[in-house]
Parts: structure tokens; sequence; C-alpha cells
């Protein structure tokens, strides 16, 4: 179903199995898009101070660069599954305590870190999982599909969470939030244990870092894959501080706090689900050209904030934003899934994130240094050329260009045949 109708998408929503990982989905990723604004905001007013925000909101970005290797090479050598749910129980305990320290007035930048840390590890013990683990639950025609429904359910949240989380904030500040997306943390980890998953294929005995050996040995042989990675260093860099520290600290000192930040961060949302819709039909010949040219778009909410306009033109702008991203994520998951040996997933998408997150502590701390030195406009502008250059580049890498739908799935097929 590479070529699928928004109809033929559809029919998997009939699955039992793939209606609970969807609403798995969909319930914790409403919490999770809380919890940022929530932990913007509440450090914003427990110490006014960007910097110590920044601190705070780059501590789980840390823990996932140190721990996510590992993560994935214990993926594809154990249980997908069981890891999916160790993370969301550890994510659960981290949270709860968050908001515990925010409502009892105990809560300080250094201990915030410190529970932010373990936030990140759980991240870096699922991400990795959750691929590979997609490719347990759906058949192999119906990857398209399963991203792209996955990517509703995501970004569905995202857009109910953010708005949300502004008027949480808001009316019961940051603990309550924190409190809620604890508790989603442990509905989905219920939900993932009672999914039956098709066997996952083991790679053969090795040690732990033979397994990382063999895993950036495949990473390495895609061009396309190292070299997006590569972009997206700077990428996600850029949209971590705008996303994460700039854009609420823009809005809580130039708009209307964290109301304009939800209303602008539900339009991402939404067009992150309309994206996802549309993405269940995208027919291209050239998938990560086509995704390439996506990521041009993710500058439109920086520059909007650097003026700043008004709450509803920069929701617009984040609205097409999300339409943008989710395109480039549907083409960017069913390539990987399809192009990497089954065995080599969670290490290959272990590798994928850790060079995509490698600047994000750096982009988040420096945003807040830039941010009281030279003041939200020109950190904003700084942010968007760490969008587009790389996006300029990266369009001369031949591979990026000529990597054809037709390739993908002749690899596609001869992996079936050598590990299935």
């Amino acid at each position: 179903m590479s070529q699928s109708s928004i109809l033929d998408g559809l029919e998997l929503l009939k699955k039992r199995d793939f209606v609970k990982l969807f609403a798995a989905y969909l319930i914790t990723y409403t919490g999770t898009a809380m919890a940022p604004i929530a932990m913007a905001f509440g450090v914003l007013d427990l110490t006014g101070s960007a910097k110590d925000a920044a601190f705070v909101i780059a501590a789980p970005v840390v823990a996932q660069i140190i721990l996510i290797l590992v993560g994935g090479a214990v993926a594809d050598r154990t249980s997908r599954q069981r890891m999916l749910i160790l993370a969301d129980l550890l994510a659960m305990c981290s949270q709860l305590t968050i908001a515990y320290c925010f409502l009892s007035g105990s809560a300080s930048v250094p201990i915030l870190v410190g529970l932010m840390l373990i936030s990140g590890s759980a991240t870096a013990l699922s991400t990795p999982a959750a691929m590979g683990f997609i490719t347990q639950m759906v058949e192999q025609d119906e990857l398209q599909a399963a991203n792209a429904l996955l990517g509703v359910a995501r970004n569905s949240a995202l857009m109910m969470g953010a708005a949300l989380a502004g008027i949480l904030v808001a009316s019961f500040g940051a603990g309550i939030t924190l409190a809620i997306d604890g508790i989603s943390f442990g509905i989905s980890a219920v939900l993932i244990l009672s999914l039956k998953p098709k066997a996952q294929v083991h790679p053969a005995a090795a040690s732990l870092l033979e397994d990382m050996r063999l895993g950036w040995h495949e990473f390495i042989s895609h061009t396309w894959l190292w070299s997006i990675v590569l972009q997206f260093s700077m990428i996600v860099a850029a949209m971590e501080a705008v996303f994460g520290l700039v854009g609420p600290a823009v809005t809580r000192a130039q708009m209307n706090g964290p109301i304009d930040w939800g209303i602008i961060s539900a339009g991402f949302g939404l067009g992150t689900l309309i994206g996802g819709l549309l993405a269940l039909r995208i027919e291209v010949k050239r998938p990560m050209l086509v995704a390439t040219f996506c990521t041009f778009l993710f500058c439109v909410v920086p520059l909007s904030l650097s003026v700043p306009l008004s709450v509803w033109v920069i929701a617009s702008l984040a609205f097409v934003e999300g339409i943008a991203g989710q395109f480039f994520a549907v083409l960017w998951y069913t390539t990987l899934q399809k192009m990497v040996a089954p065995h080599m997933l969670s290490r290959v998408s272990a590798y994928d994130h850790l060079g995509s997150m490698v600047l994000a502590p750096l982009g988040i701390i420096a945003a807040g240094f830039l941010y009281e030195s030279m003041g939200f406009r020109t950190t904003l502008l700084i942010a968007s050329a760490a969008i587009v250059l790389p996006s300029l580049c990266v369009l001369a890498v031949r591979d990026v260009r000529e990597l054809t739908t037709i390739r993908v799935n002749k690899q596609h097929e001869l992996n079936q045949v050598l590990y299935q």
C-alpha cells in the first residue's frame, strides 16, 4: 500500500491492536504536547530567566544523546515492546515527580534538570524501539498508511495538547499540567502491554559494542540518510530553541503569554493532522528530494515571531509548517523502514536521532543567552538561517536528489527475502 488511498489506509483502524497503538500515541502525545509549554512557563515564572529555562529544557536532549545508541542496540537485541513499556513507566514517574515539585513549591533549577534527565532517558529507550515496533504491528505494504495514521494520532494530540496546555497553565499552573502528562504515560504503558506484535527479528549473537558498530556501518552506507541527518542536526537545534524556549518567551513578553503560545502550537498541530491525512495517499517519485523541499517551510514560525505578527497569522503559518513537517516525517520514516534491514532498524534509528539531536542542547542554551543579550528578533533570525542554509546544502547531495521510489521498493523486497 505504498500508493495507498485514504480509504485503504483507514482500513488499518479495523484492526484492534493497531487501534490500541493509535490510542496509545493519541493519549501519551496529548500529555507530551503539554509538557514543554508547562515546563517553559513554569521555569520562567520560577526564576524569570531564559537562561535557566534553557538549561532545564536542554537536559532531556542531553540524556537522549548519551543513551540513545544503547537504547537502539538493546531494542534490536531484546524486546521493543518491553522497552516501550519500561520507557513509559520511567517517564510517568519523572513527570509526576516534577509536577509534585511545582505544586509543593519545592521546585528548583537543579532538581528540575535532574528529573528532566530522567525523562530524556525514557525517550532514549522508546524512540528507536518505536521505529522498529511499527514494522511488527502491520504488514510491510501497510507501512506508509501506518506511519501516516500514527502521525495523525501524534499530531492530533499535539494540537489538542498545546491548546489545552495554554489554558491549563494560565488557569492552574505548570504542576497540574505536568501531572496530566505523567498520567498519560501510565495509560500508554497499559495499552502497549496489551498488544500482540509479530515476532521480532533478532540479530546474530554479538556484544553490545559490536551491535552498535554494525548499526553505524549500516547507517553510513546510505548517503541520503546520513546527509539528511547532518542537515537535521542544525534544523532540530533551531526548532528546539524556537518551540521549546524562544517562542514561549516571546509570547510571554510581547503577546498574551501561554494562551497565545497554545494557539500557535495548536495551529502547528492542526497542520500536522491535516498533513498526516494527506500523506496517506502521497505519491512521489523522489521521496527525499520532496522531503527536503518541505524543510524550507520550517522557518515560517520563527520568521513570523521575529516581527511579531498577530497570533492568528502566526498560527496560520504554523499550520502550513505542520503540513510540511508531516509530509517530511511520513516520507522519511517509510523510506527508512524499507531501505534498512529489519534487524538493524532500531540501531539505525538511534543513529538518526542521535545525529539529529546532537546540537540541540547547544542550540537551546545558545538561544537563551542570545535572547537575553541580543534580543528575540536577532535570535529568531539566526534560528531561521540555521534551517534554510543546511537545507540548501543537502540539495547538492546526489543521492538525496536521485533516490527513487522504485529503488526503495526494490531494496525493501530484497530485505524481505534476506531477513524475513
